[in-house]
């Protein structure tokens, strides 16, 4: 393997190459964590595990700065699953390839997991290199992040015991974030019921895919169209022009991830059929044109398809495409902090038949602000309660409430301009960190994010910046040379 062996900084690429090869999907996590616990035996560092799973490796001080503050450095194990349609990579075995392409390490249509896997690798570099100065530091690997931040929901009080935390999972090199959006999942669920389809039909399948889609939190200004409503949206229109039936609808995987691909197994009665397809091709180069600038890369795809089994009945196929097509997706409001910052927005996530039982859509809402949060949510929840779902509202995660005065964001930004000669940006991301939660649990923390340039997260287009990497690992040495007596 060894691809990135040649680099700058060859040891913590070499770490990445290696948890790359290891499978690590939320909830999924026990395999790297194996890794990080032989990785602390062979290093002679002191480690322990929480109940919930999150690892805390510990290392001594440089000597002489026995004196300093402990730092906490944190990231998250777990990472997103995401491939292209028809890719057979298998995230619960297959290893992840990196490639070099120019300036970017990627993978091949597979997400990359650099989110969070350069945050791991980066902390291992700092707690083998015998020669790194530092004070004494904390290393908290958490489990879970992407599916719920639950790792870190379940921290227990008195697991860590430093008051600065260096969050080491944000994606733009030379911005430090010192606040982020809570969030809350809302989950519908319509009892599957069904009928025999017709004899007398032409089934077909109907595909988008092609689309950019990404992070639900980082991406959501961006106008990255949702393969769920555009799929959704023809459907309804073609429930209003031909007496379709619905055999199967999924699209989008990932509470935290703009879908990116949706399929739906549709029957049409053969009469209909001609009418139908000349429907579709205009229906779809309508859709092209909408979103051409947005989404150059949309393919918007019909074809027949063997016979299906059964299908929705009528009744429950329109309270479906109509409660989707009512459910919002986007921006639903900027925030008054900062210019060009959404505060609230909402994600259709995922639409699932699950065990020829259930159909299950996911939706995923932020802020800034708590109460639009909920208001947000409720919203949802009623759209689906009237079209006669079972919606649950999962407990969610808090924001993270910006502290410019912050002592480690002045120790940083003063690093960074030593460093680069230039001020970096201080700014309130809309994506979720695990900082606003573990402020619950350690009130008193002073904590900042930081990381390298990663683009594409949550999709198998993501990317990381090798030039941006190396910037990222000298602030945060010098940042740590830097921290204050206790």
């Amino acid at each position: 393997m060894a691809q990135l062996k040649n680099i700058e900084l060859p040891r913590i690429w070499s770490f990445f190459e290696e948890i790359c090869r290891i499978p690590r999907l939320s909830k999924k996590e026990d395999k790297i964590i194996q890794y990080l616990i032989s990785f602390s035996r062979k290093n002679g560092l002191e480690f322990k595990q929480d109940k919930p799973g999150n690892l805390l490796i510990l290392k001594k001080a440089a000597p002489g700065l026995e004196n300093l503050k402990p730092v906490i450095l944190q990231c998250h194990l777990d990472m997103v699953g995401e491939k292209e349609m028809n890719n057979r990579h298998d995230f619960n075995k297959d290893p992840i390839i990196p490639m070099i392409k120019g300036d970017w390490i990627t993978a091949n249509g597979t997400t990359l997991g650099a989110d969070d896997g350069i945050g791991i690798a980066s902390i291992m570099a700092i707690l083998e290199d015998n020669k790194s100065i530092h004070g004494p530091l904390e290393c908290l690997f958490t489990v879970d992040e992407e599916t719920g931040m639950t790792g870190a929901t379940n921290l227990k009080a008195g697991f860590l015991k430093g008051k600065i935390l260096l969050n080491l999972d944000s994606e733009d090199e030379g911005q430090l974030f010192i606040g982020c959006a809570g969030g809350v999942d809302t989950i519908a669920r319509f009892r599957l019921k069904t009928k025999s389809s017709k004899i007398n039909s032409r089934c077909y399948m109907v595909q988008i895919s092609g689309l950019k889609g990404g992070h639900s939190g980082d991406e959501i200004h961006k106008k990255h169209a949702n393969a769920i409503q555009l799929l959704n949206r023809f459907l309804w229109n073609a429930s209003k022009e031909f007496k379709i039936a619905i055999s199967g609808f999924e699209g989008g995987n990932l509470r935290n991830a703009i879908p990116r691909e949706a399929e739906a197994l549709i029957l049409v009665p053969a009469e209909n059929a001609r009418n139908f397809e000349s429907f579709f091709q205009i229906f779809a180069g309508v859709i092209r044109k909408e979103v051409v600038t947005f989404e150059p890369g949309l393919k918007f795809n019909l074809k027949e398809s063997a016979t299906t089994g059964p299908v929705l009945t009528n009744k429950l196929m329109q309270r479906l495409l109509n409660a989707i097509y009512a459910c919002p997706h986007g921006i639903i409001g900027w925030s008054d902090y900062s210019e060009g910052l959404v505060e609230t927005s909402t994600n259709l996530a995922s639409l699932k038949f699950i065990d020829n039982k259930e159909i299950v859509i996911t939706t995923s809402q932020r802020s800034s602000v708590d109460s639009a949060k909920k208001d947000i949510s409720d919203k949802i929840s009623s759209i689906f309660n009237l079209a006669g779902a079972l919606v649950e509202q999962t407990r969610g995660y808090p924001g993270w409430t910006p502290d410019p005065d912050s002592e480690i964001l002045n120790i940083i930004r003063n690093s960074y301009k030593k460093l680069f000669r230039k001020n970096p940006l201080v700014k309130v991301i809309h994506a979720g960190l695990e900082c606003g939660v573990i402020k619950e649990r350690i009130r008193d923390a002073d904590m900042i994010s930081f990381g390298p340039t990663i683009r594409g997260a949550h999709t198998p287009k993501e990317r990381i910046s090798i030039r941006s990497t190396v910037k990222f690992w000298k602030l945060l040495n010098e940042v740590l040379k830097n921290i204050p007596e206790a």
